[in-house]
C-alpha cells in the first residue's frame, strides 16, 4: 500500500462502537453526562445497543443478550459479535471500533482493494428501531470490515444505510449538555507514524505530522495517534484499553456551562485541562472521554 496515496473518496466519522459488560450501567452514565439515547435495539446476532444521534453520526453503546445467536467464526467473514464478546472478555469495556460512513459499500470495496487494505467479506444485516413516536420501522446496514495488521484489538468498518431517513431522528439529537457531535478519535501507539498508511487509506485523507503522533483531518472529525505519554500529557489521564488501539474521543458541544451543568449535578467528577471537560476512563467506562466548545 502506498503510505501517501489517496482513494477517491473522503470518509469522515460515522460511529463509535463502545461495548460494555453491562449496557444498562454504560447507558445510564451516559444519560448522567446529559446525553439522549434511543431505545434499545437488538441484532439478529446477540449484541444491543443504545445509541447517542448527532446529525451525521452517533455513538453506539454496546452490550451482549444472547451468546447462541453469535455465529461461528471463519476466516474471510469479520465476526462483529465475537469480536465485541472478545474485547469484553478481556477488557470489560472501552473503545472497540471505529466506523466511517459510506455513501455506497461497493466503492469502498473497490477503492480499499485498490490502496491494498485487507478486506472481509460484505456484511449485511436489518433490524427494528423504534422511532420517538413509538412506531417501529426496520432499518438496514451495508458494512465493509477492514484490517490494519499493526492494530488487530482494534475493529475498522464503514456502514452504508439502506433507508437513512428512518434512521436519523432531530428529536433523539438534542442533548441536555448541548453536544453537537464527535469531533476526534484518540489512538495509542508507541509508533504512531506506522498506522498512517492503513488509516489514509482506511478515510481517502492525507496525515500530518503533529506533536506526540499523526492527525488525519476528516470531512467529519479529526483522527489522531499519539503515544501514551502524548495521551497523558494532553488529557491527564493514561488510555485503559489496547496499545495500540482506541484511547478515547471527543465531543463538541455548543454550550460548556451547560454541559458542565449536567457533569456537576450529577455527581460526574471531572478535570478542567486547556479547554477540555475531562472525565476519567476508570469512571467513563475504560474510554478517554473529553467534551470541548464548538
Amino acid at each position: 500500500m502506498a503510505g501517501n496515496e489517496t482513494v477517491a473518496a473522503q470518509r469522515g466519522i460515522d460511529h463509535l462502537v463502545l461495548p460494555a459488560r453491562d449496557l444498562g450501567a454504560l447507558a445510564a452514565f451516559y444519560e448522567k453526562l446529559g446525553f439522549t439515547l434511543t431505545p434499545q435495539n437488538r441484532h439478529p446476532f446477540g449484541t444491543a445497543n443504545r445509541i447517542v444521534q448527532f446529525q451525521g453520526s452517533f455513538l453506539e453503546l454496546l452490550g451482549l443478550y444472547d451468546d447462541s445467536l453469535i455465529p461461528a467464526s471463519s476466516e474471510t467473514a469479520f465476526n462483529f459479535a465475537a469480536f465485541n464478546k472478545d474485547f469484553l472478555e478481556k477488557y470489560g469495556h472501552g473503545f472497540s471500533m471505529l466506523v466511517l460512513e459510506s455513501a455506497d459499500a461497493k466503492v469502498d470495496r473497490a477503492a480499499y482493494e485498490a490502496v491494498g487494505l485487507h478486506l472481509f467479506d460484505p456484511f449485511h444485516f436489518s433490524r427494528n428501531a423504534k422511532l420517538p413516536d413509538g412506531s417501529v420501522v426496520t432499518v438496514g446496514f451495508n458494512l465493509t470490515f477492514a484490517a490494519d495488521p499493526l492494530m488487530r484489538e482494534t475493529s475498522f468498518f464503514t456502514c452504508e444505510q439502506w433507508a437513512p431517513e428512518l434512521f436519523w431522528k432531530p428529536e433523539f439529537q438534542r442533548h441536555r449538555n448541548t453536544a453537537t457531535g464527535v469531533t476526534e478519535v484518540v489512538f495509542v501507539s508507541a509508533d504512531p507514524k506506522s498506522h498512517a498508511g492503513f488509516l489514509e487509506g482506511f478515510s481517502g485523507c492525507i496525515h500530518q505530522v503533529i506533536d506526540g503522533g499523526i492527525a488525519i483531518d476528516t470531512p467529519r472529525g479529526l483522527l489522531t495517534v499519539i503515544t501514551p505519554d502524548a495521551v497523558y500529557n494532553r488529557f491527564g489521564r493514561a488510555p485503559m484499553g489496547p496499545s495500540p488501539g482506541l484511547a478515547g474521543y471527543l465531543v463538541g458541544v455548543a454550550d460548556m456551562g451547560a454541559c458542565e451543568s449536567c457533569l456537576e449535578e450529577n455527581g460526574i467528577a471531572y478535570d478542567c485541562r486547556e479547554g477540555l471537560l475531562v472525565l476519567d476512563p476508570a469512571t467513563a467506562f475504560g474510554t478517554v472521554l473529553a467534551f470541548q466548545a464548538v
